[in-house]
């Protein structure tokens, strides 16, 4: 039997019944449209899933799924029980702090720079420059680093020498590390982080600008009290995604800039993941990694969106 369901005529007001199957079909365009993407997160995001079992299986790739041995919360315990635990957690949280305090408002700022510009062409060529180092790959990334800072062939320490002072290990110093870290981020992502918020305030309606300048109000107080409460709830919404990924860090960045001496500050989890769970084959250990930061990025989205919904302004649900 076919599911039926019961809608009203606006016009009439009487009750219509169809079948789900019929009304579907009619609206087939639309549903085409919905199925590459819902492919996408079922193949890519709902289907893997099952794969966080391995976390509580003493996983063996001859014996499978269904062979290897159930352990329980063992590889949790010996996460938690691990001397690199508290070193791990340490460097990514401290990695991202930084990176919240300092490139997560850059985009904020370099949005309203680009907004205030008034010439069109010259709008759009900085726009174009900014956005071009997130086209970039890490690899690409390190190795200008590298030309950069490094103590043989650094350009930066070469004109140290030249001016008669020691060279700086920039790339071997761990004091140097998280802000180096920090800095790469900022120059490549936050030109491709201001179009979310240049979106934003292309949606704000220009008569207020008028209405302001009307009242004498300049350029700053416009920003102040209209660009910016205009992108208040923007900005929540990004800071909420952003904490929930507080335990993650950029694995393919740290994994290039990462050398012996700068280890007691540059292993995080997804290294740690990697170490064990790819290079030594214990694939377990790297789901147990994964998953316990999966399950602080709930904790920390949740407990966001509740404290700002207290606060009186509109969450993520």
């Amino acid at each position: 039997m076919k599911p039926q369901i019961t809608t009203v005529n606006r016009a009439t007001g009487k009750l219509q019944s169809g079948s789900l199957l019929s009304r579907m079909y009619k609206h087939r365009m639309i549903y085409l449209l919905i199925l590459p993407g819902l492919l996408y997160f079922l193949l890519f995001k709902i289907v893997p899933l099952w794969g966080l079992l391995l976390a509580f299986q003493d996983y063996n790739p001859f014996l499978g799924f269904t062979g290897s041995e159930w352990v329980g919360f063992k590889h949790f315990n010996e996460l938690f029980a691990s001397s690199n635990f508290y070193i791990m957690l340490r460097n990514t949280l401290a990695i991202n702090l930084i990176a919240l305090v300092f490139h997560f408002p850059l985009p904020i700022l370099l949005a309203l720079m680009l907004n205030e510009i008034r010439h069109e062409t010259f709008k759009r060529i900085n726009q174009s420059i900014v956005y071009l180092p997130h086209f970039l790959s890490w690899v690409v990334v390190a190795s200008m680093t590298f030309f950069l800072l490094s103590t043989d062939v650094g350009i930066i320490n070469k004109l140290i020498a030249q001016s008669g002072k020691d060279t700086i290990s920039f790339l071997s110093e761990p004091n140097y590390f998280w802000g180096l870290l920090t800095a790469q981020s900022m120059w490549k992502e936050a030109g491709w982080g201001t179009i979310i918020f240049l979106a934003a305030m292309a949606g704000v309606d220009p008569q207020r600008y008028e209405a302001a300048v009307v009242d004498g109000a300049g350029r700053f107080r416009q920003i102040w009290h209209i660009t910016l409460p205009a992108i208040r709830p923007t900005i929540i919404i990004l800071l909420i995604l952003r904490l929930g990924s507080m335990a993650d860090t950029g694995f393919e960045q740290i994994l290039l800039m990462m050398n012996p001496l700068v280890r007691s500050v540059g292993e995080v989890f997804d290294t740690y993941s990697y170490t064990y769970g790819i290079l030594q084959g214990k694939i377990s250990i790297g789901v147990t990694v994964g998953l316990f930061k999966g399950l602080v990025g709930l904790f920390l989205i949740v407990a966001a969106n509740k404290i700002v919904r207290r606060l009186g302004h509109e969450g993520i649900y």
